[in-house]
C-alpha cells in the first residue's frame, strides 16, 4: 500500500520516514516539505542512504496530493497547517492520520482556548482521537481522519487513566511531572534550544496551562464518565530524546498495590508495547529510546496514601511516529507490530 509524509523533513518526520521505509507491508510514495523540494531524500536524510527507493522530496501542494494514487497521508506539520492539509485530502477520499494537534480535542472551544482559531472545524466530527491501546475499536470502521495522541499525553493517560476507571485511584489532587528530550520541541533554530544552552540544564515550563493539558484533561473524561482536573508540571530535560513522567495521585479506600497492579495487567493484557515493571522498579528512557515501547511501574506510599506512578516512552517513537504507524497497522489490518520495535 502506498502511504506519504506531508511535512517529513521534522524530527517526527524523519522517524516517520525511517519506520515506513522499513515497513514489510507498504511503500513509500512521497515525502513532502516547502524547504527541501527538488532534492533527494538521502541527501537531507543520509541516515537512509541505500533505503530511499531513489525518493525526492516534493513541494507541499494540496492539490497534487489529493489527486494522487496514495490511499493514506500522514501528517507531520504544526498544528494550525495540518488542518489545511486535511480539509483538502480528507474530502478527497484520503485517510489520514495527524501527528500535530488540530484534531486531538474534539471540543471546539477547547481547542481555540489552547491553541487559537482552528482552521478546518468541519471536520472535528469526523476525526477520531486514537490511543491504540485504550480506545474502543468502532474507530477503525469510524474514522476518516484520526488524531495520532501527543507525547506527553501519552506517557501520562498509559499509566493513569485504567486506574480511574476501575476506582483505583482518586480524581483529587492528582500532580504529573513529565521531563521531555529537547526534540520534543520541534526542529528549529533557536537560541533556548542550542546546546550550549541546554547541556547540563533543565527546567519547568508551560506550568499551569501547557497545550497538552487540554488533550489530557479532555480523554480522562471521555474515558472515565467524569470530569478530571490534574497539575500538569512538564519540564525540558538535557537529552536529545524521550520522555519520563511521574505521577503522584491518592489511593481509593481500599486500593492496594495489588488491586492496582491487576487493573493494569487486565487493561494491557494483550498490548504489544506496554511493558509493567515490577513494583520499586522504575522504567528509565535510556531503555525505551528507538523503541514503540512504554514502560510503568508504581509504588504505594504508606506515609502519604499515595500511588505514584512512573513511565519513560521515546517522544519520538511511541510519542508521535511509531504511535501514528501502530495506528496505521490497526487500521488497515497489519500486525499491530509491523515495522515497529
Amino acid at each position: 500500500m502506498k502511504v506519504g509524509i506531508v511535512g517529513a523533513s521534522g524530527y517526527a518526520g524523519e522517524v516517520l520516514v525511517k519506520l515506513l521505509l522499513g515497513h514489510p507491508q507498504v511503500e513509500l510514495a512521497a515525502v513532502t516539505s516547502r524547504q527541501h523540494a527538488g532534492k533527494p531524500l538521502a541527501q537531507v536524510m543520509p541516515a537512509v542512504r541505500g533505503l530511499d527507493q531513489g525518493l525526492k522530496f516534493t513541494d507541499s501542494d494540496t492539490a497534487a496530493l489529493a489527486a494522487s494514487d496514495i490511499p493514506l497521508f500522514f501528517l507531520a506539520v504544526p498544528h494550525g497547517a495540518a488542518a489545511e492539509f486535511a480539509k483538502v485530502l480528507v474530502p478527497a477520499g484520503k485517510r489520514v492520520i495527524d501527528l500535530s494537534a488540530d484534531f486531538r480535542v474534539a471540543d471546539l472551544a477547547t481547542y481555540e482556548k489552547y491553541y487559537g482559531p482552528h482552521h478546518a472545524p468541519e471536520l472535528l466530527p469526523d476525526a477520531r482521537y486514537v490511543l491504540p491501546e485504550l480506545t474502543p475499536s468502532s474507530w477503525k470502521t469510524e474514522a476518516k481522519l484520526v488524531a495520532c495522541p501527543g507525547c506527553y499525553p501519552t506517557s501520562i493517560l498509559v499509566p493513569l487513566l485504567p486506574l480511574l476507571r476501575d476506582g483505583i485511584v482518586s480524581r483529587q489532587h492528582i500532580v504529573a511531572n513529565s521531563f521531555s528530550g529537547v526534540s520534543g520541541a520541534g526542529r528549529k533554530v533557536e537560541e533556548t534550544y542550542l546546546f550550549v544552552e541546554r547541556a547540563e540544564s533543565a527546567k519547568a515550563y508551560g506550568l499551569v496551562k501547557h497545550r497538552h493539558l487540554s488533550e489530557i484533561e479532555e480523554q480522562l473524561a471521555l474515558h472515565t464518565g467524569g470530569k478530571t482536573v490534574i497539575q500538569f508540571n512538564p519540564h525540558l530535560a538535557p537529552m536529545r530524546r524521550g520522555i519520563a513522567t511521574t505521577i503522584t495521585v491518592p489511593a481509593a479506600a481500599g486500593a492496594t498495590i495489588e488491586t492496582l497492579y491487576a487493573s493494569w495487567r487486565k487493561t494491557y493484557a494483550t498490548a504489544p508495547f506496554v511493558q509493567i515493571l515490577p513494583t520499586g522498579e522504575t522504567p528509565d528512557t535510556a531503555h525505551t529510546t528507538g523503541t514503540n515501547r512504554i514502560d510503568m511501574s508504581a509504588v504505594h506510599d504508606p506515609r502519604t496514601g499515595n500511588f505514584i506512578l512512573t513511565s519513560a516512552e521515546d517522544n519520538l517513537v511511541k510519542g508521535t511516529s511509531g504511535q501514528a504507524v501502530q495506528i496505521m497497522n490497526l487500521w488497515f489490518g497489519f500486525p499491530e507490530t509491523a515495522g515497529l520495535v
